[in-house]
C-alpha cells in the first residue's frame, strides 16, 4: 500500500509538471497579451461569442421589422430605415452570424476530435477572426452612422449601383463583406489542411468523427463558393467608384451578372450553413440513442453528393428573369434531386434513434426540435423547386418562411443543441435542465407561430419588401400573430441567454465525460486546457471512449506521443491524409501580434477606401506588405519558429525538413479559391459576351500582340528557371540555386513590367466598355500574381543566403512553386480566353 501510494504521488507529481511545462509554451500571454493569442480554442471561442452578439444585433433588426408589419399602415419606421432594417438584418444573419459562429464551433473542436492540439496554421486563424471582427464592425457602423445600404442583403444591380444607391451605404457592404468573406476563405483552408495532416496516429479517413467529415464538406464549398461573391463585390465596387462598366447595359453590361456570381456564392451558402448544423445533429444522436450512427459511410457519401449538387442549384433563385426554359427544367430537377442526400442523412438519424435506447436530455430536446421544423423547410423547398409554383410566390413572404425554416431550423436549432452539449467542455458545469426546457418551448411555439402563418401571408400575395399595407387584405391579423410569435420566440433567446451565463457560476460541477460520448475532445481536461491533450493519442477505432473509457486518464498520465516539450515549442504530429499514420512533427507558431497588426493594416486601407482617401489607401498597402512579408519571414526553419539546427536529428522529421509539409497543403488549396475566382471571371466574360445586349467587342485588339507574347515567354521561362533552381537545391548545388533563383526573380520583374507598360499604354476603355473593363481586371490580376510570386522568389533567395532554406530545408521554396505554376496558367489560359478568341471571333488581325 505504501509503495503504491508513493507511485500514484509520484504520478501525480510528474503530471503536474507536465501540465506545467505545457501551460506554459501553449498558453496565453496575461492582460492585453491575450489580443495575439493565436491557439485555436481561445479562436474558436472569439468566433462563437462575436457571432452570437452579431445574432442579438440581427434580432432586435427583426424585432423592428415585425413590430412595423403587425398592423396595417403604421409609420414606425420610414419607407427609406425599413430598407435599411430589411438588408441589414439579412446581412448580419447571413454573413455575420450564421457562417462565421459554425466555424467558430469548428476550430474549437475539429482539434480535439481528431487528437491533437492546434489548427495547423494558428496565425491564419487569429487573422481570419480579426478579418470578421473588423468587416463586421465596418458593415455595422454604416447602421450607426445611418447610412446603411437599402438595396436588400442581396444588393441587386442596378438597385445597387451609384445611381440608385448614391451615399457610402452599399460601399460599407461590399467592403466590409468582403473583409468579412476574406475571413472565410481563411477558416476554409485552415480546416482542409487541419482535417487531411493533423490527425491522431491511426485515425484513417473511416474512422475520422463524422462531425470532421461535414467540416471537411464544408470548408471546402466554403473555398469553392465564397470567390464569386468575392468577385462580384470587387466588381460592383470598381462600377461605383471608378465608374468600370460591368453590370450597366449600356456600356455592354448586364445587371443579371450581379445575380449569377451573388447566387454562385449565395445558394452553396444555404448548405454551408447545414452542414455544419447537421454534423451537430450527427454527433449528438448516437451518444443520446447509445449507439453508433447507422449508416455511417452512407452519410459520408451525402456529406459528398451534397456539396456538388449544391453548386448546380443557383439559377433557382432566378426563375422569374428570364432564364431559357431548358435551364429552367435542369435546375428544377437539380433543386429536387438534392433532397436525395439530404433524406439519406435524415433516414441515417431516424434509424439511429429508433434502434438506440434515447436519453431525452436538453441537447436532444433541441435536436428533436430541428427534426420537426427542418422536414418542414425541406418540403416547402421542394415546392419552390417546381417553376410555375414558384413563379407565384416569387419575392413573396412564402419565401421568406421557407428561408427562415430551412436556416433557422437547419442551423440555430442544431447549434442551440451543441452548446448546450459542448458547454461542460468550456465550464466544466451542466447547464439549467428548467431554464433550458423553457427556452426551448418559448423558442419552438413562437419560431412556428411567426413563419407558419407568414406561409399564408405569402400565398395571399404580400411581398417581401413591403414596409406597410392597406386594412382589409387578409394580412392583418395574421401579421399580428405573426409578430407575437417573434416576441415569444425573442423570449425564449433571453431564457437561453440567461441559463449560458448563470451556469458558469451556479451550474452542477460536471465529472468527466457527463454524456458518455465517443469523440476524443471529452478526453480531455474540463474546462479544457490550452494544449488539449497532455500526450497526442493513438486510434484504433471510430469510438475511442466508448472501446476505452479510461484513455483520458492515459492521456493525462503521458503515455502518448510528444508528452514532453522539446525546445519550448508548440509541435503536434503530422499524418498521412488517408491513413492517419504520423509521419512527421509539425512545429506551430507561439503567440504573435502579426495577425492583429495586419488585420488592422486591411482595416485601415477599408476605411481610406470608403472616405475616397486613396494616398492613405497607398499608405496602407505599404503597410500590408510590411506585415505581410514579416509573418512570411519569421516561418519555417527561421530561428524564432524553429529553434533547432539542422544538424539535430529529429524522428519523425520536422515538418520543415520534408517535401510534403502543410504549407504546401495551404498553398494549394489557397490557389484552388484563387482559381474559383478567376474561373468567376471566366464566366463574366463568357455570359456577358454571349448574353449582354450591347456587348460590343472592339474591331482591332487593345492589346499589343508582341509586347503581350514577349511577357508571356518571360513569364514561362521565370517559371522554368525557378523548377530547374528547386533541381539543383535538392541536390546541394546551393550557388546554382541563388543563380537560378535570382533570374528566376528578374525575369518575373521584367514580365510584371511589360504588363505594367500594357496597362499604362493600351487604349483600355473601362468606364465605357464592359469588354475593356473585363480585360483590365484580368491583366491586374495577373500583374497581382506574378508580382506576388517574383517578390516571394526574393525572399527565397535572401533565405537560401541565411540557411533557412537549403539541401536539407527544401520545404520553403517547394511552397512557392505551385504559385508561379498558377500564374503561368492562368497566363496562357487569359491570352487564349481574352485576345485569340475575340480575334478569331472578329475576324481580325
Amino acid at each position: 500500500m505504501r509503495g503504491g501510494r508513493a507511485v500514484t504521488e509520484r504520478d501525480g507529481a510528474d503530471n503536474h509538471q507536465r501540465h506545467r511545462e505545457l501551460e506554459q509554451v501553449w498558453g496565453n500571454l496575461p492582460g492585453w497579451g491575450a489580443l495575439a493569442a493565436v491557439n485555436h480554442t481561445s479562436v474558436g471561442l472569439r468566433f462563437v461569442v462575436t457571432g452570437l452578439c452579431f445574432f442579438l444585433v440581427g434580432g432586435v433588426l427583426a424585432m423592428l421589422i415585425r413590430t412595423q408589419l403587425a398592423l396595417p399602415e403604421q409609420d414606425i419606421v420610414s419607407a427609406g430605415l425599413y430598407s435599411q432594417l430589411f438588408t441589414m438584418h439579412g446581412t448580419v444573419m447571413m454573413f455575420l452570424f450564421a457562417i462565421p459562429v459554425l466555424e467558430g464551433v469548428a476550430m474549437y473542436l475539429v482539434p480535439k476530435m481528431i487528437g491533437t492540439r492546434d489548427l495547423v496554421f494558428p496565425r491564419l486563424s487569429a487573422f481570419g477572426y480579426y478579418c470578421y471582427l473588423f468587416g463586421g464592425l465596418i458593415v455595422l457602423s454604416s447602421l450607426l452612422l445611418q447610412i446603411a445600404p437599402a438595396a436588400g442583403w442581396f444588393m441587386y444591380t442596378p438597385l445597387s449601383n451609384a445611381r440608385f444607391s448614391p451615399g457610402p451605404g452599399a460601399d460599407f457592404w461590399l467592403l466590409g463583406i468582403t473583409f468579412v468573406e476574406i475571413s472565410a476563405i481563411a477558416a476554409g483552408v485552415e480546416l482542409v489542411v487541419s482535417i487531411l495532416l493533423t490527425r491522431a496516429n491511426g485515425m484513417s479517413l473511416n474512422r475520422m468523427p463524422i462531425f470532421c467529415w461535414y467540416m471537411l464538406g464544408t470548408a471546402l464549398m466554403i473555398i469553392f463558393g465564397f470567390p464569386p461573391l468575392i468577385l462580384g463585390s470587387i466588381l460592383l465596387e470598381l462600377e461605383r467608384a471608378a465608374g468600370w462598366v460591368f453590370f450597366d447595359v449600356a456600356g455592354g453590361g448586364d445587371p443579371l451578372l450581379w445575380q449569377h456570381l451573388f447566387w454562385l456564392f449565395g445558394h452553396p451558402e444555404v448548405y454551408i450553413i447545414f452542414l455544419p448544423a447537421a454534423g451537430i445533429v450527427s454527433t449528438l444522436i448516437p451518444v443520446f440513442a447509445n449507439r453508433p450512427l447507422v449508416g455511417y459511410r452512407w452519410v459520408v457519401l451525402a456529406i459528398i453528393t451534397t456539396g456538388f449538387i449544391s453548386f448546380g442549384l443557383w439559377v433557382h433563385h432566378m426563375f422569374t428573369v428570364g432564364i431559357p426554359q431548358l435551364a429552367l427544367a435542369f435546375f428544377s430537377v437539380a433543386s429536387m434531386l438534392v433532397a436525395i442526400p439530404t433524406a439519406i442523412q435524415l433516414f441515417a438519424w431516424l434509424a439511429t434513434l429508433w434502434t438506440g435506447r434515447v436519453r431525452f436530455q436538453l441537447p436532444m430536446l433541441w435536436v428533436s426540435g430541428f427534426l420537426v421544423v427542418f422536414v418542414c423547410g425541406g418540403l416547402t423547398g421542394v415546392m419552390l423547386a417546381l417553376v410555375p409554383f414558384n413563379w407565384q410566390v416569387h419575392d413573396t413572404h412564402f419565401v421568406v418562411a421557407h428561408m427562415h425554416y430551412v436556416l433557422v431550423g437547419g442551423m440555430l436549432f442544431p447549434l442551440v443543441a451543441g452548446l448546450y452539449y459542448w458547454l461542460p467542455h468550456v465550464s466544466g458545469r451542466l447547464p439549467s435542465m428548467i431554464l433550458g426546457r423553457w427556452g426551448f418551448w418559448l423558442f419552438f411555439g413562437g419560431f412556428n407561430l411567426t413563419f407558419l402563418l407568414m406561409h399564408l401571408t405569402g400565398l395571399l400575395g404580400m411581398s417581401r419588401r413591403v414596409y406597410t399595407y392597406e386594412a382589409g387584405l387578409g394580412w392583418d391579423w395574421l401579421n399580428l400573430l405573426s409578430s407575437v410569435g417573434g416576441f415569444v420566440m425573442a423570449l425564449g433567446v433571453a431564457v437561453v441567454i440567461v441559463d449560458f451565463a448563470l451556469h458558469f457560476r451556479f451550474g452542477r460541477r460536471a465529472q468527466p465525460n457527463p454524456w458518455q460520448a465517443d469523440t476524443l475532445e471529452w478526453a480531455t481536461p474540463m474546462p479544457v486546457s490550452a494544449y488539449n491533450f497532455a500526450s497526442l493519442p493513438d486510434v484504433g477505432s471510430r469510438h475511442p471512449l466508448w472501446e476505452d473509457p479510461a484513455l483520458g486518464e492515459r492521456i493525462a498520465a503521458g503515455e502518448y506521443g510528444l508528452a514532453r516539450i522539446q525546445h519550448a515549442r508548440r509541435d503536434i504530429y503530422g499524418s498521412a491524409p488517408v491513413s492517419g499514420r504520423v509521419c512527421s512533427v509539425i512545429h506551430l507558431p507561439s503567440n504573435s501580434w502579426l495577425p492583429l497588426q495586419l488585420a488592422l493594416s486591411v482595416a485601415a486601407l477599408c476605411i481610406c477606401l470608403l472616405l475616397k482617401v486613396y494616398t492613405g489607401a497607398l499608405l496602407a498597402v505599404a503597410v500590408v506588405l510590411f506585415f505581410a512579408l514579416r509573418w512570411g519571414w519569421h516561418n519555417g526553419a527561421h530561428p524564432r519558429a524553429s529553434p533547432v539546427r539542422v544538424t539535430d536529428p529529429v524522428d519523425p522529421p520536422l515538418h520543415s525538413r520534408t517535401r510534403s509539409g502543410p504549407g504546401l497543403w495551404g498553398m494549394v488549396t489557397s490557389l484552388m479559391a484563387d482559381g474559383t475566382l478567376y474561373v468567376a471571371l471566366l464566366f463574366g466574360w463568357f455570359y456577358l459576351w454571349t448574353v449582354a445586349p450591347r456587348w460590343q467587342l472592339p474591331d482591332a485588339a487593345p492589346l499589343e500582340l508582341t509586347p503581350l507574347l514577349a511577357s508571356g515567354l518571360l513569364l514561362s521561362l521565370a517559371v522554368l528557371v525557378y523548377c530547374r533552381a528547386l533541381t539543383w537545391l535538392e541536390t546541394g548545388s546551393d550557388r546554382k540555386a541563388l543563380s537560378g533563383f535570382g533570374a528566376s526573380a528578374l525575369l518575373g520583374l521584367v514580365h510584371c513590367l511589360v504588363l505594367v507598360w500594357l496597362l499604362l499604354s493600351a487604349p483600355l476603355r473601362p468606364a465605357e466598355l464592359a469588354h475593356d473593363a473585363v480585360l483590365t481586371v484580368m491583366l491586374y490580376y495577373q500583374l497581382l500574381h506574378s508580382g506576388l510570386a517574383t517578390v516571394l522568389t526574393l525572399l527565397q533567395l535572401q533565405r537560401l543566403r541565411l540557411g533557412y532554406v537549403g539541401k536539407a530545408l527544401p520545404y520553403e521554396a517547394l511552397v512557392l512553386q505551385p504559385l508561379w505554376l498558377y500564374s503561368l496558367t492562368v497566363f496562357w489560359l487569359s491570352f487564349a480566353a481574352f485576345i485569340l478568341l475575340p480575334l478569331a471571333w472578329t475576324g481580325t488581325s
